[in-house]
């Protein structure tokens, strides 16, 4: 599999692909903010929405490709407030049905970490839905757990669950406790 970083203009040539992987995503239980009611065009046209933010540097968009099909992708949403230049979060790490359980979802991972880290970001943080298969790679990957909110979003058919709020300092030795 490849990884390559997107810019604005390759972000629009591949938004039917990411389409179809934020479809099956959400298709196979995974909201990452959507509904089961997502179809392509919506999805597409949320990608296409994303362009104006890679160009601008506020979002970087990497993607995983099996030979033609996308299978993965990754953000990193840099922070735009003077005191918070130091942190990103990391958004939307999807892998396809398909391509799971071979290791894309740590690829795609360290590749945004490393890429923070080459920024001079030096504290990532994400959220995901409590439970879920996700919250294993990060607890492996050396993410720490901060915290759980319950209620926060929505599954995809429309359920209210928690959400697990996780961080990572960069260039800094993880807790051993």
């Amino acid at each position: 599999m490849i990884v390559t970083r997107l810019d604005a203009d390759r972000l629009r040539e591949q938004a039917g692909d990411l389409a179809a992987l934020l479809v099956d995503t959400v298709a196979g239980g995974a909201s990452v903010g959507f509904l089961a009611s997502l179809d392509l065009a919506a999805a597409r046209t949320w990608w296409t929405g994303r362009a104006d933010a890679v160009a601008a540097g506020d979002l970087a968009v990497w993607v995983a490709r099996d030979g033609e099909y996308v299978v993965g992708t990754i953000g990193l949403a840099f922070a735009d407030k003077a005191n918070s230049r130091h942190r990103a979060e990391v958004v939307k790490l999807m892998v396809h049905r398909r391509a799971r359980g071979r290791g894309l979802g740590r690829t795609l991972l360290t590749t945004a970490e490393t890429a923070a880290a080459d920024a001079g970001i030096t504290l990532l943080h994400l959220d995901t839905e409590t439970g879920s298969p996700a919250e294993r790679l990060y607890g492996a990957a050396g993410w720490m757990r901060a915290g759980v909110i319950p209620d926060y979003a929505t599954a995809p058919h429309g359920e209210p669950r928690p959400t697990t709020l996780y961080y990572k300092r960069l260039g800094v030795p993880a807790p051993t406790s």
